[in-house]
This record gives C-alpha cells, structure tokens and sequence, in this order.
C-alpha cells in the first residue's frame, strides 16, 4: 500500500533550483533512507512532502487537510532542543493529540501507548524529569518517542539519530525497522552511510538536482555511485554479522 505518492516534485528557494521531477512511492514496510551530499536538499524534500514549503509537482501527504495529515504522518525535524520545563511523559502524550477530540484527556489505552514508548526508548528514568533539563541526546530520544507515539501508517525524520551516542542510534535504527516490519514505513535523512546500509530496507540518493539513485541499499551504495555523489571510495561487504559500509578516503 503506497503511503506518500510523490510526482516531479521541485522546489526553488531563493531563485535557486534545489532539486527537480522528484518521483518516488513509499509503500508500507518499509525504511527508506534519504541520503546525499550536504546541500542536496534532503530537508527540503521532505519539508516539500509534507506540504511545508512551496513546491511544484505533486504529493500525496501535501494534498490532505491538517487534521488528516497528522493522523497519516509523524514529523521530526532537525531541530529538537526543549524549552519547555514539562516532563518526558507529558512530551511524549503531545503525540497522541491528533487522534483526540479538542480538551479531552489523555484515555487509558492512549496512556498505556505513551507507557510503552517510554519504556521502548529507554526513557523510564526520565519520565518525570523536565525535559528541558536533559541531556540533547536525552530530548532527541524524548522526540523520537512522541513521533512514535503520534503512532501515524508514515514516519518522516530528519537525521534523527544525529547527536546520539552509538547505542542508541543502534537501538533507534533497529526501532524505525521494527516499525517497517509491523507494517507501517519510515523515511529517514540519513548521514551515517553504514548504519543506513545496514538497517534501511531502501535508499534513496539525492544529488545534482534530482534523484540519482533509488534501490536496496547494495544497488545504490555502489563504488561508482558513492563516488559520483560523495566523492569517497568505501568498502561494502556482506559478513556474517550482516552488511557493513565502511568510507575510506576522499577521491
């Protein structure tokens, strides 16, 4: 089942062509990772996406009221400092409000998907610390578990491991897949080439103004394509403890 249709696709900022025809269909099941060189316009793809910028071509999530889209889509966005001095668990409840009549408190069952998020990203210690007091690791945790929480068929983050020490972008890469695996899709910046090779069922390679690539991680992550849109060379093989991606020097 297609849960964002994407056609031609472009946008302009500043009298500057950022990207063109972009076209693409993200279907339940699965984890695509955007990725490309910085300035290619990942960010702004996905701002496009979700009808947050001007664009021309179609999309699907662009074309659904408000209200409809919040119930079809999580957003995360780069940004993710707290400033508000309210605790983890009533950060994470914010993303049950669009599934709720305006004024009403949160419901047992929603009350017991916020418990489970929590509890899922390693937040039980946290729960009633201000949020504004956590480490940034801490508050893009706090953020990615109100996205889950939001629980919407589509994801869409914006580097959100960015910041996170190693076990816990491994524990949020290995999260975003169980998500695709239960059903639903996640699309995701990316810039840790070996962490999207190894959990991203699908990778999508923006760079000179358009989609150069768009495939399994092993079909886009190739020596001459990685060449061409990053300039490096890498090593990509399949070992026993699955496939590893590697950069190696600047071409």
């Amino acid at each position: 089942m297609s849960l964002l249709s994407v056609q031609n696709l472009g946008v302009t900022l500043r009298q500057r062509p950022v990207f063109r025809d972009v076209s693409f269909d993200l279907h339940a099941g699965e984890f695509v990772g955007l990725i490309g060189p910085n300035g290619a316009g990942k960010t702004t793809l996905m701002r496009a996406c979700l009808g947050l910028l001007p664009h021309a071509g179609q999309s699907s999530l662009s074309a659904l009221s408000l209200a409809e889209r919040a119930r079809t889509v999580a957003w995360m966005p780069q940004a993710r400092e707290i400033a508000w001095p309210v605790s983890v668990e009533r950060i994470v409840a914010l993303g049950r409000l669009p599934h709720l009549p305006a004024g009403q408190a949160l419901p047992p069952a929603d009350k017991v998907l916020v418990d489970a998020v929590i509890s899922r990203l390693g937040l039980d210690a946290f729960r009633d610390r201000a949020a504004s007091r956590l480490s940034g690791g801490e508050q893009a945790r706090a953020l990615i578990a109100r996205a889950l929480a939001q629980d919407t068929p589509l994801l869409m983050a914006d580097e959100p491991i960015a910041g996170l020490d190693p076990a816990h972008q491994i524990s949020t890469m290995q999260v975003f897949r169980q998500i695709a695996d239960d059903g639903r899709a996640v699309m995701m910046s990316i810039h840790d080439l070996g962490l999207a090779a190894r959990h991203c069922t699908r990778l999508i390679l923006l760079a000179e103004g358009g989609i150069l690539a768009d495939g399994a991680p092993q079909d886009v992550l190739t020596a001459a394509l990685v060449a061409r849109a990053f300039g490096i060379t890498a090593w990509h093989g399949d070992t026993p403890d699955g496939p590893v991606f590697q950069p190696l020097e600047v071409v």
